[in-house]
This record gives structure tokens, sequence and C-alpha cells, in this order.
């Protein structure tokens, strides 16, 4: 009998529907564990449900399609997250090109106070995270865009 009630409890542990997962991924602050998961763990858990449901009792075909809704809604919002860093990472690196030639103040890398001529424009990327950084050079100072107080035209 302790065999059909510990399974029973196992079962009902994995019964849980990837909505009800996927509702406690969204939110934020309390489990920042979450966070990290991919469309892919998405995709893993609901192979994992569909693998332990019972099969006396499926799953709805409306909670299928819930689900399946909610995988392409993740992977879009992956998608729009990605274009919109890449956009604004472009938007950066024109405003910076716009900069050459003109006499800038701001606050350099070595946190020393600059004030001159953009002289040139690279972009440096942290090889931990691929993050991108569009930097402005002002003589020997380098300073990244964000660090720019003021701009003046000659």
């Amino acid at each position: 009998m302790s065999s059909v009630s510990q399974t029973s409890s196992t079962a009902a542990a994995t019964n849980f529907s990837s909505a009800e997962l996927s509702g406690q991924l969204s939110t934020t602050g309390t489990n920042d564990g979450y966070n990290s998961l991919g469309t892919d763990d998405f995709l893993a858990l609901l192979v994992q449900e569909l693998q332990n449901q019972d099969p006396l009792n499926p799953m709805d075909n409306a909670d299928m399609v819930a689900q399946i809704g909610q995988i392409r809604e993740i992977g879009a919002t992956d998608e729009l997250t990605g274009t919109l860093n890449s956009l604004s990472n472009n938007q950066q690196l024109v405003t910076a090109s716009g900069l050459i030639g003109k006499n800038v103040q701001g606050l350099a890398d070595d946190q020393s106070n600059v004030d001159g001529i953009v002289d040139r424009v690279t972009v440096e990327t942290n090889g931990e995270n691929d993050v991108r950084s569009v930097k402005v050079h002002v003589g020997g100072k380098t300073m990244n865009v964000e660090n720019i107080r003021e701009i003046q035209t000659e």
C-alpha cells in the first residue's frame, strides 16, 4: 500500500502542466534560477510531461495547443530581445561615428575627465558574454559612448 501512495504522490508531483510551471518562470525576483531557462529547457519539460502523463487521463488538446503557443511566444521573445540588442549596438556605433571630429567632454575608461576632439571610434567585445561596447578615442584616452557628458560642434 505504501508503494501505491508513494507512486501516486510522485505522479502528482510530475503532473504539473507546463502552463503552471511557465507561470512560475514568469515571476521575477523570487526565483532567479528560472531566469536562465530557455526554449530548449521548456521543450524538455514538455516532453517529460508527455512521457509521464496518465494514459487513462491524457492531456487535453486545448492544453497542448496552449503549451505550443507558449513555446512559440518564448522563441519570439528571445528573437526580439536579440534584435533589439543588435539595434541598440548599431545605433551606438552610428552615433559614435557622427562624433568623429567633434569636441566632446566625458569620463574616460581610467576614470579621468576627457575634453577634446574625437579621433576615431572602436568596437570592443567582452570575451565572457559577447557584450559589445562602442568607444570613442580622444587623444590618448578612450571612453564609452555612454560616458560622454557634452558634445560641441566647432
